[in-house]
């Protein structure tokens, strides 16, 4: 088995832009946050405890997850947020294990945002933070998302800061409209396939 290796970012920072860079250079790529979301509708270890944690009304009458009942439960409810994320986590990093000991190539590629949070870069080999400024961030959620500043940095408040995220990370790409992306992913991109540390 090739080397694992992990991108995250706080929201706004390009991490997904990043991870798609790796993706066109033919690196096999996990997106943690989509599969979990699909894990969510088909898993039915993660359906019957979200069943029992949060009633019937989670999950519609086709079984699919209603995600604003959920979001409405736990958005202010950090009790709940972390009763949710212990039902999902640990079978969405073993999804993503299974998933990357079935892969050929020298190194597989894992994007998640709570990378840290969760626990799940603890197995991995090595970790990207992707940064970008505060405002660069703010503006890209902004347009993305069509919401206000103030709803951003509430979201940016719930995250890990890059400063504490930095103290984790084995490696950063700095994602700031400025820098030249290719130059900081290129050499990371020729060592992972050598299987070693740059």
């Amino acid at each position: 088995m090739g080397l694992k290796i992990g991108i995250t970012g706080g929201i706004g920072s390009g991490k997904s832009y990043v991870a798609k860079v790796f993706k066109a250079l033919g690196v096999p790529f996990y997106d943690a946050d989509r599969e979990a979301k699909e894990l969510m509708n088909t898993n039915p270890a993660i359906k019957n405890a979200l069943i029992l944690e949060f009633g019937k009304e989670v999950y519609d009458i086709e079984g699919r997850l209603n995600r604003a009942y959920l979001a409405s439960q736990v958005f202010r409810d950090q009790k709940k947020l972390d009763k949710l994320n212990a039902v999902v986590h640990p079978i969405v990093i073993q999804h993503g294990e299974d998933w990357s000991a079935s892969q050929t190539f020298p190194y597989t590629l894992k994007e998640a945002a709570l990378l840290f949070e969760s626990g799940s870069y603890k197995k991995l080999d090595y970790t990207i933070l992707v940064t970008a400024p505060l405002d660069v961030r703010v503006a890209r959620v902004m347009q993305r998302d069509k919401v206000t500043k103030q709803e951003v940095l509430d979201r940016v408040n719930k995250q890990l800061s890059d400063e504490e995220k930095q103290k984790l990370a084995d490696f950063t790409i700095v994602n700031d409209e400025l820098t030249p992306l290719l130059p900081q992913i290129l050499p990371l991109h020729k060592q992972f396939l050598e299987g070693r540390k740059p």
